[in-house]
């Protein structure tokens, strides 16, 4: 576990690189980028100003380290879902796997990619932009799933792929800001439920 000296004023004091990294993880998660302030980001890291940006660079950089980490700890369910034996497995674990990221006692509620990507202030325009193509490349592989599992005779011929797509996408957002606005498990499980029910089978 990596360990840096914080810059500032008296006896310098070590810090742990991933708690802090961690610790900005959830300020980004909670208030979005453009919400979280470096006041905010220092003082849930623990440290200076001067040692967030010799540790991690600037707030642009941060967040683009927060959303690694992000991805690595929260996302692993989305490659679980693409390895799933039929396209109706890959969305209801993808379904299942946001619900319990998004609903999570420990963690802030919501997803911090759908919190980022809708930001509009010209500050954030670049984070907005960089979130997008992150997920660009995620949507990519999950069309690449469902045109397999059209070819097997898993989904109907008459599918559109894309639209699936992006109906999936569509509920996956939405039931992320529902959890951001206070929805409950059950509210979100009934949602799950609702989608599911009306899954194309072949």
């Amino acid at each position: 576990m990596e360990s840096l000296r914080a810059v500032g004023r008296g006896r310098p004091r070590e810090f742990c690189v991933d708690q802090a990294l961690a610790a900005a993880l959830r300020v980004f998660w909670s208030k979005g980028y453009e919400g979280a302030s470096m006041a905010d980001l220092t003082e849930a890291m623990g440290i200076t100003k001067p040692s967030l940006y010799a540790a991690f660079g600037n707030k642009e950089q941060l967040f683009v380290k927060a959303l690694d980490l992000y991805e690595r700890e929260k996302l692993d369910y989305v490659g679980e879902a693409l390895a799933e034996p039929t396209a109706r497995k890959v969305a209801e674990h993808l379904l299942r796997g946001a619900l319990e990221n998004q609903t999570s006692k420990s963690e802030p509620h919501g997803c911090l990619g759908v919190i980022s990507s809708v930001a509009c202030g010209a500050e954030a325009e670049s984070i907005r932009q960089f979130v997008l193509a992150r997920g660009a490349s995620a949507r990519k592989a999950l069309v690449e799933r469902f045109e397999q599992a059209k070819a097997q005779g898993d989904l109907p011929a008459h599918v559109d792929v894309e639209g699936l797509t992006s109906y999936l996408y569509a509920v996956l957002q939405g039931m992320a800001v529902q959890a951001g606005a206070g929805a409950s498990r059950e509210d979100l499980d009934r949602l799950i439920a609702t989608s599911m029910s009306m899954w194309p089978s072949a």
